[in-house]
């Protein structure tokens, strides 16, 4: 892939030497010249010093041949604005703005604009951290539809089929985190003791869903 990033602060030359260490091109674009010194003598793509929302700036930056664009300046509306550009200008699909207020960002994503709104991100990470179980999703779709929850194995499961888990609760096991790795439940698997479910389930089905979590598997 070909990926231009905007802004070249610790989100931008971070995400830019992430991708080069993953065998991808990059062009950088910041106002500031500076601003490169960040991304260390080791950094091999293209810096543009101008503003991500010049169509100019952007065609240099080789935006007609990117595969992604992601706007991570401070700014909001430089990024809002920079992501339109390439989405509807250069019809990029893969764009991705940072939105330091999450009013704006949910209004964005709903534009089919993808945004990261880093104060919500933030407070939602902590806020999963200190409430129970399934009481703020780890995921949520735009719609508000499909949510995925992160779960201890409930004590009442364990020893059961996730396929039993799955039918019982109408929910999805995404993927298991058991002993520090990732596993993709199949037919045969069997929840575990210390197991942590990572499950997909509609919003209008949650209540329910942790009733049966709770409850246990109906044996009969």
């Amino acid at each position: 892939m070909h990926v231009v990033i905007m802004g070249c602060g610790r989100v931008g030359s971070t995400l830019a030497r992430s991708l080069e260490d993953r065998n991808h091109t990059v062009s950088i674009i910041d106002a500031d010249p500076d601003a490169f010194r960040r991304l260390g003598p080791s950094f091999n793509g293209d810096k543009v010093t101008g503003q991500g929302f010049d169509q100019e700036v952007l065609e240099k930056a080789g935006i007609r041949r990117a595969d992604a664009f992601a706007a991570v300046s401070s700014g909001d509306n430089s990024n809002i604005i920079a992501a339109r550009v390439a989405r509807e200008s250069f019809g990029i699909q893969q764009v991705v703005a940072r939105i330091y207020d999450p009013g704006r960002a949910e209004v964005y994503q709903r534009l089919g604009i993808t945004t990261v709104a880093t104060v919500k991100w933030t407070s939602d990470q902590v806020l999963r951290r200190l409430l129970p179980a399934g009481a703020e999703p780890d995921f949520r779709d735009p719609s508000g539809t499909i949510r995925v929850d992160q779960l201890p194995a409930p004590q009442k499961w364990i020893g059961h089929r996730t396929v039993d888990f799955q039918t019982q609760t109408r929910c999805r096991i995404a993927w298991i985190d058991r002993l520090g790795e990732g596993m993709l439940p199949t037919r045969e698997s069997v929840i575990q003791e210390g197991d942590v479910l990572h499950v997909a389930l509609r919003e209008d089905n949650a209540a329910r869903a942790y009733d049966v979590f709770e409850s246990g598997p109906d044996e009969s």
